[in-house]
């Protein structure tokens, strides 16, 4: 045992520096766009059927020079609070940037039943006029939040509450986050990655795997039953107050956490409760607004955990992503975990006590963001490290997606319509899953992709057999136009294990 650890301290003297590794995809037609980021507030979108959906809006240069006086104003200097905010917040340049967001972003109607359709058909520019005046006179009031359950990949049987806001509710809260979140954004913490510019899951993924390198192998894999649920406005409130005094803001905020919650149940009928403002807790996951307070509240968690000594003195790192988070030790994680769970207690959130627990490594691994951390094995020599890997559950959500895509109730449907959703899938998917040892699971995902599509072919000409011989892989890639995953280099960021 001995010799085994000397070894490894040998091996991890040589590591080497970290690179991207094996890298994404690349597929064998055109028009595979990478994950990059673009600038310091630029608003991603989701792509949907909007002439303005699959882009990066670009703010025009009013806002944009907003923004950047804000945020500016708020790094220079640390305690500043700011008291004339709400006047902002009606402009129209800002309110006009924040509904093409809402309607790049598309989304479900709220209570009302009104989507963006129906202020496209009214007019966008007197909706806009009449609901800045609204805000002007004070005679804006949030309507209630239509809550649905929506089923969690790779959980069968359970589901996640998402609460969805009237459209008009929406573009407020755009807007707000549009002004409020500069200023926010210098407090937040480095390793808070979630909702922030520049930032995002790679990035969290990437700084667990640069502390494991450093030998910080026990790892609490920490999890928060129904945390947005969970926030007490009070503490909230606190938070948000201590950079903004402007009354008018607090109190639009204060709207949105009271607001009533609207839910269908099993026999159809609809029943209104106003359980956050009687507990005086949760934000409703799904609206605009509710990433940016769940960062400022996870923020009290990170920034107590350095300033009561627990990160240099257990030697102990969180590295967080909204609601998930780690906390990455060097042979301290009892007394970690003890820590954790007293601060827990005390921002009245409840620990998943059947999910959180301690990963040794490099014999054990864990689970961080769709990806397993802990022992690989190169493919060529077999040599063994430390890195991430896409994991097996997520494989699986993938396999599954593809499997309803090509069912038998698609058949229907034209051939290039089900190759251009194969491509989306496997397009999207590669472009996230780039980190690590990926050709196994990109061979996985690229065979079962042309399995079930050659099953499709079958059973919508009405042949028999699997299709291998009509249907080779050359026809499928070359003819069909069917992605294939495959690597540009090999280069793994490793450490040894």
């Amino acid at each position: 045992m001995r010799a085994r650890d000397s070894q490894l301290d040998a091996r991890e003297r040589q590591a080497r520096p970290e690179r991207v590794a094996e890298r994404s995809v690349v597929v064998g037609k055109p028009g595979n766009s990478g994950g990059a980021k673009g600038p310091q507030f630029k608003e991603d979108v989701r792509s949907g059927d909007s002439p303005e959906s699959g882009v990066s809006l670009v703010p025009p240069a009013t806002v944009e020079k907003l923004q950047k006086t804000l945020h500016a104003k708020a790094k220079g200097f640390s305690h500043y609070r700011f008291y004339t905010l709400y006047d902002k917040i009606c402009r129209a340049d800002v309110l006009e940037y924040a509904y093409r967001i809402g309607r790049a972003n598309g989304g479900a109607a709220g209570v009302d039943g009104q989507t963006f359709e129906d202020i496209e058909a009214y007019g966008r520019e007197p909706w806009l006029k009449e609901l800045a005046e609204e805000l002007r006179e004070r005679r804006y009031c949030p309507e209630a939040v239509r809550r649905v359950h929506i089923p969690k990949p790779g959980q069968p049987g359970k589901t996640r509450p998402l609460g969805i806001p009237t459209v008009k509710t929406r573009v407020v809260m755009t807007a707000a986050m549009l002004v409020l979140g500069p200023i926010f954004e210098p407090d937040l913490q480095p390793e808070q990655y979630a909702y922030r510019p520049d930032r995002g899951a790679l990035d969290a993924v990437r700084h667990v795997h640069r502390l494991l390198k450093t030998r910080h192998w026990e790892v609490i894999d920490a999890d928060l039953s129904g945390y947005f649920d969970s926030i007490p406005h009070s503490a909230l409130l606190k938070s948000v107050a201590r950079r903004i005094s402007d009354r008018r803001v607090l109190r639009l905020i204060k709207m949105w956490l009271h607001a009533p919650v609207e839910e269908t149940d099993v026999r159809g009928y609809c029943r209104r409760t106003t359980r956050n403002k009687d507990e005086g807790r949760g934000c409703p996951q799904g609206a605009p607004i509710s990433p940016l307070l769940a960062n400022l509240y996870m923020r009290r968690f990170i920034l107590g955990w350095k300033t009561l000594g627990h990160e240099q003195r257990l030697q102990a790192k969180i590295v967080n992503y909204a609601d998930d988070f780690v906390i990455c030790c060097r042979g301290s994680a009892a007394q970690a975990m003890a820590a954790m769970r007293a601060m827990m207690s005390g921002l009245k959130l409840t620990i998943n006590e059947q999910k959180t627990h301690i990963c040794r490594l490099p014999d054990e691994s864990f689970d961080f963001l769709g990806y397993t951390l802990g022992r690989c094995y190169s493919p060529q020599t077999g040599f063994r490290f430390i890195g991430q890997r896409p994991s097996n559950k997520k494989i699986r959500s993938l396999c599954e997606r593809i499997g309803e895509a090509t069912s038998a109730s698609t058949c229907s449907k034209d051939v290039a319509e089900i190759v251009k959703r194969l491509n989306v899938m496997l397009q999207g998917w590669a472009n996230y899953f780039r980190l690590g040892p990926v050709s196994k699971a990109y061979r996985l995902a690229t065979n079962h992709a042309r399995q079930r599509l050659r099953q499709w072919l079958c059973r919508k000409h009405e042949q028999r057999g699997m299709g291998y011989t009509r249907y080779p892989d050359s026809y499928l890639h070359a003819e069909l136009g069917l992605v294939q995953l495959r690597l540009v280099d090999r280069n793994v960021p490793w450490a040894p294990a």
